[in-house]
């Protein structure tokens, strides 16, 4: 088909498409009230080859023919098919619809005591009316579904089955992409037409670029594994054309996405690694008919939990969280799934802050929670390094407040959610972890009822301030992107997968153990920032390539920031039930101990000393090793008052000093 049309066409097909559903059914019927007559008449002429048809009186086999037809049409559905959709299924309904109203013609006409038309004229009227009824239709199909390709990307299809065809199909509907042609690994399939696009080879992919003018590949391949999707993107990674793909499986079958809504690659694509199948003996342990509460519920990872949680039905779902907007979004959210997937748990949005012991403490007990995960901290390595005193109190004194209630309301499992930064932590918010760590060991110490566990895992992909929502908008934006360091790299998992982990190892636990989740192989953040750049169409602006898109600058370690992280703390650690899940065998101190740091670092924090706050920091987190000064914002700008006021009573008693004192030094008498 052509790629333009007159404009007068594209404005009549425009307003047909806009017609009310009853106005479209009556233009189908007049057109055959019409056509079909008209048919019947050149079947006629050209079988008796003249325009004069003898005998006279035979008029009525119009009416007849128009009455059966219209009547086999409307009972086989052809006036209520909505054209922009008609597939194979309409050809058989216009074959049998036609092939059934000449059946009836044809016993008409036998039975008819004046023969009014040949017999030998019906097999020609079929072959006609066949052509009329159904081309009728799927001409004005393709009118509705042209590909008005003006202004449109030129894309191509890269996979040819189900969610392919169902994409180019959307495509052409919405208007939004031209598709050009399909690419498949299916040798079969190679040179074949499908919905009207040709099949390639992966190995076509450049020549179409360069000879037709390729803007960007849409993947549709959503029941592929990620490994295999790696594959397809490294393999288009260097002709830096705009990569995206359809939704899940999961989304589309949910209804929540349609196979045409097609998003930017999925960032856990970019790391190749498939997630094993969860045990669902062990995933639904601690959950399964339990009342389980969530904190920092409206986060990244507690709201990945959340979702998770619900569905393995849990009689009552609690949602602590201090931001009220986070816990209204997540509250919809569930409530949402809930109708969507028939499910019956009871959802309870509470607002508060895990530091109110008491506040924490009335909530258990009122609802008898079981299991809680505790997903709140501040985890944003630079700004806990310059708001100390806050990062200590949110993820050492909240967690220490929280487990203390957990354990004064008799709950049976409590999970701390940690990072791999508490290992041989350089700042503050590293340090702070590995400290409630140290809290939770001591405190199962004291327990004999409630189990308290940790499970360690690194960055999370897509989670908020995590690098992969950043680099995305930064390069929409044109650049530069920014990277610490050329060098810098760091484990990353999806947040589902890590959820999904979560839940597995806290079934696991006897009580004070550290979980660490394995992240498969760290990833250079540098190579991760050009991988997007060049999946997002663009190229990378460097000495090599001083015209490319968009420039990757490296800026520099922030403080207290390291290269890489580590999951262990030395190498004693064993293996569990579960393949990705280890179990790691770390120092604890007694609790008498622990209790009377906090005791001192809640001193500390009273009177804001940040200084006596990081001792007790390095003296209770042996492998805390600050790379520099205090970077506590009201810290160093109260030592800067203090410094400037010093400096202004020495200057005033310099001044002093000089008034008081002749030139000429004391005068003697």
């Amino acid at each position: 088909m052509t790629e333009s049309m007159p404009k007068w066409i594209e404005n009549f097909v425009n307003r047909l498409a806009q017609l009310p559903r009853s106005s479209k059914r009556l233009l189908m019927l007049l057109a055959d009230v019409i056509g079909i007559p008209l048919v019947l008449w050149s079947a006629l002429t050209l079988r008796l080859g003249t325009i004069h048809h003898e005998p006279q009186g035979s008029n009525w086999i119009y009416v007849a023919v128009l009455f059966t037809s219209v009547l086999v049409f409307t009972r086989m559905g052809l006036y209520r098919a909505v054209i922009r959709y008609l597939g194979p299924r309409a050809i058989l309904a216009v074959f049998t619809g036609v092939t059934t109203s000449v059946m009836l013609l044809t016993v008409i006409a036998l039975l008819w005591p004046r023969r009014a038309i040949p017999v030998s004229v019906l097999p020609i009227y079929w072959a006609f009316a066949l052509i009329y009824v159904g081309g009728s239709r799927f001409l004005v199909r393709s009118l509705l579904n042209f590909r008005w390709s003006n202004g449109t990307q030129r894309v191509v299809i890269y996979g040819a089955g189900g969610a392919g065809v169902q994409l180019a199909s959307g495509l052409v509907r919405s208007g939004r992409y031209h598709p050009i042609a399909f690419i498949d690994d299916n040798a079969s399939l190679h040179g074949s037409t499908i919905n009207g696009l040709e099949v390639f080879s992966p190995r076509s992919l450049p020549d179409l670029v360069r000879n037709e003018g390729v803007a960007a590949v849409l993947l549709a391949l959503p029941s592929q594994s990620r490994r295999r999707r790696q594959e397809i993107l490294k393999s288009i990674e260097p002709l830096s054309l705009l990569v995206q793909t359809v939704p899940d499986y999961g989304d589309i079958l949910s209804g929540n996405a349609r196979v045409e809504d097609v998003r930017d690659v999925d960032a856990g694509d970019l790391l190749g690694r498939d997630p094993v199948p969860p045990n669902a003996r062990l995933l639904d342990a601690c959950i399964a008919g339990k009342v389980v509460m969530v904190t920092g519920a409206g986060g990244s990872i507690g709201s990945e939990l959340c979702r998770q949680i619900i569905r393995l039905q849990p009689t009552q779902l609690l949602l602590f969280e201090m931001s009220e907007l986070a816990l209204y979004t997540i509250e919809r959210e569930l409530k949402a799934l809930l109708a969507s997937e028939g499910l019956t748990v009871d959802v309870v949005a509470l607002l508060g802050d895990a530091h109110h012991k008491h506040r924490v403490k009335e909530i258990l007990q009122i609802y008898g929670v079981q299991t809680i995960y505790h997903a709140a901290a501040y985890k944003h390595v630079p700004i806990v390094e310059q708001n100390v005193v806050e990062g200590i109190y949110n993820n050492i004194f909240s967690t220490w407040n929280a487990a203390e209630a957990a354990l004064e309301a008799r709950a049976e499992t409590f999970v701390l959610i940690s990072t791999d930064k508490a290992v041989n932590p350089t700042n503050v918010m590293g340090a702070t972890k590995r400290f409630a760590e140290i809290v939770l060991q001591g405190l199962q110490q004291r327990s004999s009822h409630t189990r308290f566990c940790m499970v360690r895992f690194g960055n999370v992909l897509e989670s908020s301030g995590s690098v992969v929502p950043l680099f995305r908008e930064q390069i929409r934006r044109g650049g530069p992107v920014t990277v610490t360091h050329k060098d810098v790299i760091r484990y990353f998992m999806t947040i589902p997968e890590a959820a999904q982990l979560v839940l597995q190892a806290a079934s696991m636990g006897k009580g004070g153990d550290v979980f660490v989740l394995d992240m498969g192989k760290p990833v250079r953040i540098a190579d991760l920032a050009k991988r997007m750049v060049s999946l997002m169409g663009l190229t990378v602006r460097d000495d090599e390539n001083p015209d490319g898109d968009v420039e990757i600058v490296y800026t520099g370690l922030r403080p207290a920031e390291k290269l890489f992280e580590e999951l262990l703390i030395g190498t004693n650690v064993t293996g569990t039930e579960h393949s990705m899940i280890m179990r790691a065998m770390e120092h604890s101190l007694p609790w008498h101990q622990v209790q009377q740091v906090l005791d001192d670092m809640s001193l500390a924090l009273s009177r804001f000393d940040c200084d006596k706050a990081r001792q007790l920091l390095m003296q209770t987190v042996a492998e805390y090793k600050p790379t520099g000064d205090i970077q506590d914002l009201v810290w160093s700008r109260k030592a800067a008052l203090a410094h400037t006021e010093l400096k202004n009573v020495t200057a005033l008693q310099t001044r002093r000093l000089r008034v008081s004192t002749p030139p000429h030094g004391p005068t003697g008498h």
